[in-house]
């Protein structure tokens, strides 16, 4: 995992229900926890683009349903700022399911393009993603 350059807006906190781009078999993903992120008492933690996150599994196949399982935020609704000044913001928000905790996706195949920002970080997902905005 590699630091970002960009300043990602965190617009997911936890709660949030977010569907995924994938073909693991999960439709919609409730977000759990976001790893490695620190905040002041009280406020709840929130996932950006690039952010990894434990989410629990709320539709899909069943044999995959009630789970938690680790996934990436791909893109967000919310605009954010690359280092060169520009504004990114994507239709949806979306997530891919993870394998295992070193970023490799479960799914084989992405709906709908990936910010350029999580394929840098997870050189997993960058191998798997046919649009990179």
């Amino acid at each position: 995992m590699q630091a970002l350059k960009s300043k990602i807006t965190k617009a997911l906190p936890v709660g949030a229900t977010v569907p995924t781009c994938d073909n693991s078999g999960a439709k919609m993903l409730q977000i759990i926890a976001v790893k490695g992120h620190k905040t002041v008492k009280g406020r709840l933690s929130a996932a950006g683009i690039g952010d990894f996150v434990i989410a629990a599994v709320i539709k899909g196949k069943p044999d995959i349903r009630k789970q938690v399982v680790n996934a990436i935020i791909v893109r967000q609704k919310k605009e954010f700022r690359r280092a060169d000044g520009t504004r990114v913001k994507f239709e949806d928000n979306a997530a891919v399911v993870l394998k295992d905790d070193k970023g490799n996706p479960k799914g084989t195949i992405f709906k709908g393009p990936v910010a350029k920002e999580a394929s840098q970080r997870w050189p997993g997902i960058a191998k798997v993603a046919s649009i990179i905005v």
